[in-house]
């Protein structure tokens, strides 16, 4: 195996051995790499199924983050059902695009990162990787705000206080990656679901929570932005649910899978991912529809909600719904069991996430830079940036600044999708990097469509982002 890295490798190398084999011997993920052996391509559906879920479970936990969470929650109380049809779309496009980002792992043995630094003029490798950096900041600001959240239902902690406190969640990180990635995944995935079936039963089930579905359905097929502020939640939404970070890291993650590099291996592996990222996505736009249905039924249009004690809850233009936002569960567990479980699941998404963020980091740095570092480092990074802009702004501006600090981190993830998103269109495209495993027409179509609308909604809500943007940091 050469050791140096060709110019322009020919793809058909990624086939005639282990994934990576064209990347000169550097692989993504190096501790993880073709770690989970998978059976023969000729093996029973659930067989191959078992062994291949995974990469993309890892990747929706992403997508039920806290910052999904809260322009869930914004939107629902803001508009009521008005931005449904944002959610369902984002959903639809981030299961195109990581279904994509999976095909590119998987074919030519490299994440999306080496691809560029492989495949662009070496010029692009530091603004990629800075673009990358900033939206994993971006990320884990969110990360940052829940875990802190969280920490303040429970321990009644002032917030800036719990800001500080997730600094030392590196700590925490690295003593539960002991037990494996895997195993973490499946419990935060566990209270994530007890959220979700507790608003399925408070949807289909309560009769003072339950759903207007025509009203629903009439939203869903009346899609519009005319209202003040509906574009930048828009743009919002989609930053939370298709996330740059994701794409590189999913392309990393499949190739943890030792499949045999022969014509039908590859097509099994391409269909399990496929498979893999449908279902999971699927459940990730569920739960993020619910937050979004329930925070309409619970709080549009009401300036309070009595809770019980006497004590009543009020709203206004500057409502944190994020910190109020278990309240969606008051009428089906009471209000102090429904705090006490929101708080649980939202401080496990946020530690989560966390995980996956500090993944992603690892994958864009030695991807675009060849740089290598420890993850505990790699991990105080990340959250070192994430930590100083929201102590500013909280310090500065009070508690109320969460949500807001929340829906921008998101319109920031938004705003650097396109700078991933069109490497990894264009990378899949084409039949000299792919060879006969390239984007079939429909995936083209989805791909660029998807690409395309994303880009013009960042550009026709740039103004009112700025704008938006500037009130978060300045308070005026």
């Amino acid at each position: 195996m050469d050791s140096h890295v060709p110019a322009q490798p020919d793809p058909s190398a990624a086939l005639a051995g282990t994934p990576g084999a064209s990347y000169g011997g550097r692989v993504s993920l190096e501790g993880i790499h073709s770690s989970v052996a998978v059976p023969h391509h000729a093996a029973s559906f659930w067989k191959q199924w078992r062994a291949y879920v995974g990469p993309a479970l890892l990747v929706s936990v992403g997508y039920m983050d806290p910052g999904n969470w809260g322009t869930d929650l914004a939107s629902g109380a803001q508009y009521k059902y008005g931005l449904l049809w944002v959610v369902g779309i984002a959903s639809l496009m981030a299961i195109f695009m990581q279904v994509i980002a999976a095909r590119l792992g998987v074919v030519t043995g490299k994440d999306l990162a080496q691809c560029a630094r492989d495949w662009y003029p070496a010029w692009t490798r530091w603004p990629n990787w800075l673009l990358s950096e900033v939206a994993i900041g971006a990320c884990d600001l969110a990360e940052v705000l829940g875990s802190a959240v969280a920490l303040n239902l429970l321990f009644h902690i002032p917030l800036l206080w719990a800001v500080l406190i997730t600094a030392v969640d590196v700590l925490l990180l690295l003593a539960l990656q002991r037990f494996g990635i895997r195993t973490l995944e499946a419990v935060v995935l566990l209270l994530v679901a007890t959220i979700g079936v507790c608003y399925f039963l408070e949807i289909f089930v309560l009769p003072e929570t339950r759903v207007g579905f025509g009203e629903m359905g009439s939203a869903l097929l009346h899609p519009s932005l005319a209202r003040a502020g509906m574009a930048y939640l828009a743009i919002g939404i989609i930053g939370a649910t298709v996330m740059p970070h994701n794409l590189y890291l999913h392309s990393a993650l499949v190739q943890s899978r030792s499949f045999q590099q022969d014509e039908p291996s590859i097509r099994a592996a391409l269909r399990f991912n496929q498979i893999d990222s449908i279902v999971a996505l699927s459940v990730a736009f569920l739960v993020n529809a619910a937050i979004l249905v329930l925070a309409a039924i619970v709080f549009y249009g009401k300036q309070s909600v009595p809770v019980p004690g006497g004590h009543v809850v009020t709203f206004g233009n500057n409502t944190d719904w994020i910190r109020v936002a278990y309240l969606t569960l008051a009428p089906l567990l009471g209000t102090a069991a429904a705090s006490f479980l929101f708080a649980i699941a939202l401080l496990a998404s946020g530690q989560s996430s966390t995980i996956t963020g500090t993944l992603a980091g690892q994958v864009v740095m030695e991807g675009f830079m060849h740089w290598k570092i420890t993850p505990w480092v790699r991990r105080l990074l990340t959250r070192g940036l994430a930590i100083v802009p929201a102590i500013v702004i909280i310090g500065a501006r009070g508690d109320s600044s969460v949500n807001d600090l929340l829906t921008l981190s998101q319109v920031v993830l938004a705003l650097q999708l396109p700078f991933a998103m069109f490497p990894l269109l264009q990378f899949t495209s084409s039949r000299k990097r792919m060879g006969q495993w390239r984007s079939g027409p429909f995936l083209l179509m989805a791909g660029w469509s998807t690409a395309i609308i994303i880009t013009a909604m960042d550009l026709y809500g740039l103004p009112e982002s700025l704008r938006s943007a500037l009130h978060v940091i300045l308070g005026k």
